[in-house]
């Protein structure tokens, strides 16, 4: 039975990570940053530096940065926030740019505003913003979280209120943990759903809006509206395209927002969207779709947990595994049958590298669903890989842990040669 402070542990979790944010997080993070750095500096900055880790880098180049027509790049982000300014929007404080801030940014970039530059050793998530303007200036931090203010100075004076500590060691890269599979199975199971319901019917309602965009109209590769087109629209191939449409459309810069997990919106729209496919198809009611919900959403998160917030790990499996362990469930499988499902996605599609957030995400968010379909019927027919099968260990959690080692430790050298290859163009 779970006890009352793991109850309380998971709701809190839940309310945590299941919040909305407008276009990729990684430049709106930045756009954050520059917005909290204005707010200190009070007055348009004269000069900007923005510093970024490697993996932040790594995932402004490629995407569209919503409500700009196609703009991309560190510096648009940061100027951009400077001009909106509103850092208590969060992850949304791109939502209602207009077009006279799109003109005022475009004449401070061509005065050379802004500068940008690598930040090394440091955490996989790390935006360091630093303005002046005349003799003030105002510095930010975030790091180890899209929001998470570590330092905040105006003119080289600490500001007492700090949002969170900085990460230290393994905490920069994810941590050691176990997948609580028992616990949260046990709390999906008993939890009055009531608790976390607008988190949910939000996370639907955004998630499902940005899909019927995505398949709709032309973004990216159209990654969704070409599986319907070409494979038929029965629930295999719904399940995939609708997650894939949501990350074509915000990829390519669609300003409607999203509900993340695990810090990224293409995490979210893949953890979310193939359970409601199939709970509509499998006409399952209010109640237990919201159960497979609270399955998915808290496997992906303890899973992406033991990785990091950015890694050259495919968030995309992760949450793929969340939403393979719902869709199991709604099927009928039992505790033995999800775990065999997570593990034989592990299994077999842990080797989806994360370069770089663009339009090609929604490929690989659709692969993932994919084979989390396929590691579901074959746990539901009882076939499952065995320990000693490369990285399967002798249960899930093993397996699991695995899996996180992988992607934190073992990687990383990876994620760095990525980097430098794309850096290259």
């Amino acid at each position: 039975m779970l006890g009352a402070d793991n109850y309380s542990y998971f709701t809190a979790l839940l309310r945590k990570e299941l919040i909305p944010a407008t276009g990729c997080t990684e430049p709106i993070a930045i756009a954050f940053t520059a917005a909290c750095a204005r707010e200190i500096l009070g007055r348009e900055p004269q000069k900007i530096t923005v510093r970024c880790s490697g993996n932040v880098i790594k995932n402004v180049k490629g995407v569209t940065i919503p409500g700009t027509d196609g703009l991309k790049g560190i510096d648009k982000s940061a100027v951009l926030g400077s001009i909106v300014g509103c850092s208590g929007a969060g992850l949304q404080v791109l939502s209602k740019v207009t077009s006279e801030q799109l003109h005022r940014m475009d004449k401070l970039l061509a005065q050379g505003i802004c500068d940008v530059e690598l930040l090394e050793d440091v955490a996989d998530l790390d935006i360091l913003v630093e303005m002046t303007a005349q003799d003030q200036s105002a510095l930010v931090e975030v790091a180890g979280g899209h929001t998470n203010v570590v330092r905040s100075e105006k003119n080289g004076v600490a500001i007492t209120l700090q949002t969170a500590a900085r990460p230290k060691g393994e905490a920069a890269h994810g941590r050691e943990t176990a997948l609580d599979l028992h616990g949260i199975f046990d709390y999906a199971a008993t939890v009055d759903v009531g608790e976390v319901q607008d988190l949910l019917d939000r996370q639907i309602q955004y998630n499902s809006a940005i899909a019927r965009e995505g398949i709709a109209n032309c973004y990216g590769c159209g990654i969704g509206a070409c599986l319907i087109k070409s494979r038929g629209d029965d629930v295999r191939t719904r399940a995939k395209a609708l997650a894939a449409a949501g990350s074509d459309a915000r990829m390519g810069g669609c300003p409607m927002p999203v509900i993340i997990n695990s810090g990224s919106g293409n995490q979210g729209l893949t953890v979310c969207l193939p359970v409601v496919v199939y709970a509509q198809e499998l006409g399952a009611d209010d109640e237990r779709l919201y159960r497979a919900l609270i399955l998915a959403n808290l496997v992906a998160i303890q899973l992406k947990s033991g990785i990091g917030c950015l890694s050259a790990f495919c968030g995309a499996v992760s949450a793929a595994c969340g939403a393979g362990a719902a869709i199991t469930w709604l099927r009928g499988g039992n505790f033995e049958e999800i775990s065999s499902a997570i593990s034989n996605a592990l299994a077999t599609s842990a080797g989806i590298v994360c370069d770089g957030a663009k339009p090609s995400c929604a490929a690989k968010i659709a692969v993932a669903v994919d084979t989390a379909l396929l590691a579901s019927d074959l746990a539901l027919q009882g076939r499952d890989f065995q320990a000693g099968d490369g990285l399967v260990g002798a249960d899930i959690e093993e397996t699991a842990m695995n899996m996180m080692r992988l992607g934190r430790v073992g990687m990383r050298k990876t994620d760095k040669e990525i980097l430098h290859m794309m850096l290259r163009h």
